[in-house]
């Protein structure tokens, strides 16, 4: 076997597993459980285990159910992740499944606050294929969703004594729902039904861009603690000038950076 035969092998291995990484949702639902981790430490307190088990198993749920059910007309528009899902519907199903179960026992651990809005982020989920035709709406919900995930969440399950105040609360929640937008808008850039694609894709980014600056700002500005957030807007940032219009990008590399981003946003804070 040559030299070139074996590298060619190595790779396509390597992109088979992103693939299902991406494709299966645990890059976002390791994504989402990273962001209320970091959004924990910059709120001022420690994150809850129960907290990030929730944002981790609901993703997870949520995004296997909607890509089985919304398989055929994702075909169109993601290709690649829909051959994945078709493929491997049934451990995708399983795997839903069984997150459900332990998003609902962690959440019913956590407390009637925290289940509550886990209850209102599944709602805007399990509605997700139906609410993503409002084009106008799409934008707005996903990025309340994703910012309740990372700041509601954590702040639910803060006791008393450890509750951030409003303005801390308001500061996160801006500075993680500025990256998300961004990652929103250039993950909706091939959805010809989107409002990203609407305006055009070169329009669209400076859009995201200017979310990821207004998000970096505010936490630069913010205080000491709110800081390591940085490193969200500035790894979407870093998405944005990066753009290609192929699926795996919105895949791996939009998605990608908010992983990454909150991945070192922690490694900041400790």
């Amino acid at each position: 076997m040559s030299l070139d035969s074996t590298t060619a092998r190595g790779a396509s291995f390597w992109f088979r597993a992103l693939d299902a990484f991406a494709f299966s949702s645990a890059l976002v639902a390791c994504a989402a459980a990273l962001l209320a981790a970091a959004a924990s430490r910059a709120l001022g307190f420690a994150p809850a285990p129960l907290v990030v088990a929730l944002a981790f198993c609901g993703t997870v749920a949520i995004y296997c159910v909607d890509r089985v059910r919304d398989l055929a007309r994702d075909a169109g528009s993601s290709p690649l992740r829909s051959a994945f899902v078709a493929q491997h519907r049934r451990a995708l199903l399983a795997a839903g499944a069984l997150a459900a179960c332990g998003a609902l026992t962690a959440g019913a651990i956590a407390g009637v606050r925290v289940l509550a809005v886990a209850a209102a982020v599944a709602a805007f989920g399990l509605f997700h294929r139906r609410l993503k035709h409002f084009a106008w709406a799409k934008p707005a919900y996903l990025t309340g969703s994703w910012t309740a995930v990372a700041v509601a969440l954590p702040a639910a399950a803060a006791s008393e004594s450890a509750a951030p105040g409003l303005a801390r609360l308001v500061l996160v929640a801006a500075v993680v729902s500025g990256a998300v937008q961004a990652n929103v808008i250039l993950s909706n850039l091939r959805d010809a039904e989107g409002l990203a694609a609407r305006f055009g894709a070169r329009r669209a980014r400076r859009v995201a861009g200017a979310f990821c600056a207004g998000a970096l700002a505010l936490a630069l500005a913010g205080p000491r603690e709110l800081h390591a957030l940085a490193a969200l807007p500035l790894a979407m940032g870093a998405a944005v000038a990066a753009f290609r219009p192929g699926e795996r990008y919105g895949a791996l590399i939009a998605d990608g950076a908010l992983l990454a981003g909150a991945a070192l946003a922690l490694g900041i804070q400790r």
